[in-house]
């Protein structure tokens, strides 16, 4: 990535998924600010580089890659949304350009420290946010945290343009209910320009093809309704699904690819163990997050910041700590004990994955005592299930009054033949996102972390032990 100035008034930045990428002056100067620059310091998928060697690529590129759609978007929205002001174009650029200026250090590791659960506690059934005494808060979501630097940063709330627009801007990308949705929309939805650009991004930097959308024909076929509702046209149905499916593949495939999903977990747990003590430095909670991103330790707060603290925790006397930062810094994966995955019916208790997770809590504390392990060093996980859609087409009426605005919107939506008005992909009686948004695909897994003397020997007897817990009796 390079830049060059185009006329005096607009630097163009060059980029490998959009080419040359355009800017004003003062869009340079927000790219140009120490809060932005922090974003070269965040890798935008966390782990995968240690399974995907040349998934280097940053949270400042991404960033750059949604500004670069978004502006495409613009285009299209000044043509039609005739009730938007000058001002409601600026700012949607800025807020592509900044949707990210909140990540934490390995993004999303950090920044659910407070959801994670761990190993003995779900044994027992207890959420790990408990833990949190009542005047503790918990840390901040990104979204929060970057609204929260746009205000208090002085260098990047200066090149916005002062603290009003900060917080027109923040407001856009944490989609509070002062802004339009449909707006907001753009950068956070089903059909936003924050997936648009990672799906390509990620895939390019980690050698798959999975994620290879059709993103001129979509962009090419978004319109907008009398009401002002975004949607794409019907001849662009196919692309739409084939964004939703590409998004399912590229979790499967790399998101949570085995070896870099269990490195995040052990990542995710050995933060949330040294985060309860309090220990090596770390943020003690929401409240130390908002203060360090107020001042210039902001600066510091990337990946290195979590490396530090792995490095350091290689030497605690704690097992579970000990050897959870040690699989980290030396690059050893915890090993696969066993996992279910496939696709489940929205709502169903009785899955498979159900029914391998009740088996591990049941037998788990016996296999760890046998083999003399901490039940820490055992990560019982999984992601949220992956869906292809986030609602599916079979809501009661209940259901659909309990959804919040922004959950409304979040569902693409198609412009069928002679309607004015766009309806959700899921309604649409010829898409495949129909018949396949009330399945989505879950991921139950079940790792050691074991580098002790035996370990090979113990993993062997542990593997066959637990592949009887994923078969139902």
């Amino acid at each position: 990535m390079a830049s060059h100035s185009d006329d005096g008034q607009r630097r163009i930045v060059v980029d490998n998924i959009h080419g040359d990428i355009a800017l004003t002056a003062a869009e340079w100067r927000v790219v140009n600010t120490a809060s932005f620059q922090r974003l070269r310091s965040l890798k935008q998928l966390g782990m995968g580089h240690l399974v995907y060697p040349n998934a280097t690529h940053t949270r400042f590129a991404h960033s750059l890659g949604v500004f670069a759609i978004m502006c495409r978007i613009v285009s299209i929205l000044k043509e039609g949304a005739h009730k938007l002001k000058p001002r409601d174009f600026e700012n949607l650029r800025l807020a592509a350009l900044l949707h990210d200026i909140g990540h934490y250090p390995y993004s999303h590791l950090m920044e659910r420290v407070d959801n994670v659960q761990l190993t003995e506690e779900e044994l027992v059934e207890k959420k790990g946010k408990q833990i949190l005494s009542a005047n503790v808060e918990n840390y901040p979501d990104h979204e929060t945290l970057g609204r929260h630097i746009l205000e208090n940063q002085a260098d990047i709330r200066t090149a916005i343009g002062g603290m009003d627009r900060a917080r027109e801007i923040g407001a856009l990308f944490a989609r509070l209910e002062s802004t339009d949705p449909q707006l907001s929309k753009l950068i956070h939805s089903s059909l936003d320009m924050d997936r648009l650009d990672y799906l390509l991004r990620d895939s390019r930097a980690s050698g798959v093809p999975y994620g290879v959308i059709d993103l001129n024909y979509l962009l090419n076929n978004i319109r907008i309704s009398p009401k002002g509702v975004l949607g794409v046209q019907y001849k662009a149905l196919a692309a739409a699904e084939h964004f939703l499916l590409a998004r399912l593949f590229m979790h499967r495939v790399v998101y949570y690819h085995k070896t870099t999903f269990g490195f995040e977990e052990a990542c995710r747990q050995l933060l949330r163990r040294i985060r309860d003590r309090r220990t090596y430095g770390i943020a003690a909670d929401g409240k130390a997050i908002l203060q360090m991103s107020t001042g210039p330790k902001l600066m510091l707060f990337t990946d290195d910041y979590v490396d530090r603290i792995i490095r350091e925790a290689t030497a605690d006397s704690d097992p579970a700590i000990h050897a959870l930062a040690n699989c980290i810094a030396s690059r050893t994966p915890p090993k696969l004990l066993a996992e279910v995955s496939g696709l489940q019916k929205r709502g169903d208790d009785f899955h498979a994955g159900k029914f391998f997770r009740e088996r591990c809590k049941a037998d788990l504390p016996a296999l760890a005592k046998k083999h003399g392990l901490p039940l820490g060093v055992f990560l019982l996980c999984g992601p949220k299930p992956i869906k292809i859609e986030e609602r599916g087409p079979l809501l009661t009426r209940e259901e659909a009054r309990k959804l919040q605005p922004e959950e409304r919107e979040e569902l693409i939506k198609v412009f069928e033949p002679g309607c004015d008005e766009p309806k959700s992909i899921v309604e649409v009686d010829r898409s495949l996102i129909k018949h396949l948004a009330d399945h989505p695909y879950g991921i139950h897994r079940l790792y050691v972390v074991d580098e002790t003397k035996g370990a090979v020997k113990r993993l062997a007897a542990m593997k066959k032990a637990v592949e009887k817990w994923t078969r139902p009796d």
